[in-house]
């Protein structure tokens, strides 16, 4: 039986119609960069996110990266943030010539561990940037009162958490900004990159808006150097007609990882602990698992996908050299990058495949 890692097709299938005259629609209109087809999915995400504003924009890296410069984050500043997440968390912070501070994560989590954030504090630290990994809110509750205490701003690194929600409170609110990625693997993707930004702060509203336009306000005069950070219109209307659906969907994974973490229970089999006051939107499910590479060896054997997120952490990667990091400063973080692996979740799983899936990973450990 053949499991792959995520299959968009069938996502799609259901969904081609819609899609489809979405796309021709934006097609009939010419309107095709931002337009009334951004302004209406923007109008929609806020509404979903339960934030004030959304602002369209080219993708999750590049949200991240206006809402720094919407913060005025410069040369010389340091923002924290965690090692364990994909490269653009950081790459933004290095772009804009600020030197990023890394704090270990939590082994049950995954997630930054908050404890952790305020022995990094300095006269320098302007922000803090929480990842919301794999569709789990991070401890906001904790870190919001280090970041008030501080006064530092909340950059929310939300791109896989679309949907997630901690104490009632949607990813994307916990912060000054929320940063979500609709790449098409993501939970709600589109058919390219895309991203949007949350807030509830109307100034900054305003300044990413006039950052994702060149900096332009009004047209072709500059207050600020801004991006090209424009949200297509196709990518918006594909968009619009997904969200009707994400909920649905985001149900579905959350059902398919109950099962794996029954079929789990009592093995050497650990799931990402989720925190009782969570919603988790599992854009991953990842486990810690011994022998990890022989275990993705032998899944793929047997024709099923899975994925490492992430093998390397950031704070040794060759471009951070000059941060002067070594092996053994973040251990947790290290450590999981040798035992994560992430199995099919998304939600056109059979009922047979994911049973199977489970079924192979327990006869892995049971012949060793």
């Amino acid at each position: 039986m053949q499991v792959p890692i995520l299959d968009l097709k069938a996502q799609y299938a259901g969904i081609k119609g819609q899609v489809m005259q979405a796309i021709e629609d934006v097609a009939d209109s010419q309107l095709l960069c931002l337009g009334p087809a951004v302004t209406e999915f923007e109008q929609k995400i806020a509404a979903y996110c339960g934030s004030k504003y959304a602002i369209g924009v080219s993708s999750g890296s590049d949200a991240l990266l206006a809402s720094l410069m919407a913060l005025e984050i410069k040369s010389g500043d340091e923002v924290i943030t965690t090692p364990f997440t994909f490269f653009a968390t950081a790459g933004a912070i290095v772009r804009l010539g600020a030197r990023p501070v890394f704090v270990d994560v939590n082994q049950d989590s995954y997630n930054i561990d908050p404890a952790g954030i305020e022995r990094k504090i300095s006269s320098k630290t302007r922000a803090i940037i929480p990842v919301h990994l794999f569709g789990q809110a991070a401890d906001m509750k904790a870190i919001a009162e280090i970041a008030n205490r501080h006064k530092l701003a909340i950059v929310e690194d939300a791109a896989q958490a679309i949907g997630a929600a901690q104490d009632g409170i949607k990813c994307g609110n916990f912060g000054s900004l929320g940063c979500f990625s609709f790449y098409p693997t993501k939970n709600l993707g589109g058919f390219g990159d895309g991203g949007v930004v949350t807030t509830n702060e109307e100034k900054l509203a305003e300044k990413i808006k006039i950052l994702r336009d060149h900096g332009q306000n009004p047209r072709y005069f500059y207050s600020v150097v801004g991006g090209n950070f424009r949200l297509d219109a196709i990518q918006a209307a594909v968009l619009t007609v997904k969200l009707k659906y994400l909920d649905e969907w985001n149900v579905k994974r959350r059902q398919n990882a109950a099962f794996y973490n029954k079929m789990f229970a009592n093995s050497p089999v650990k799931p990402q602990k989720i925190a009782p006051n969570n919603v988790c939107i599992y854009h991953q499910y990842t486990v810690r698992v011994a022998e990890r590479d022989n275990l993705q060896k032998f899944l793929a054997e047997k024709e099923i996908g899975s994925a490492i997120f992430y093998p390397k952490p950031l704070h040794l990667q060759d471009c951070f050299k000059d941060l002067v990091y070594r092996k053994g400063d973040l251990p947790v973080a290290e450590q999981l990058c040798n035992q994560v692996l992430s199995l099919p979740v998304y939600p056109e799983l059979s009922e047979q495949q994911i049973e199977y899936v489970a079924q192979t990973v327990l006869k892995f450990y049971k012949s060793n």
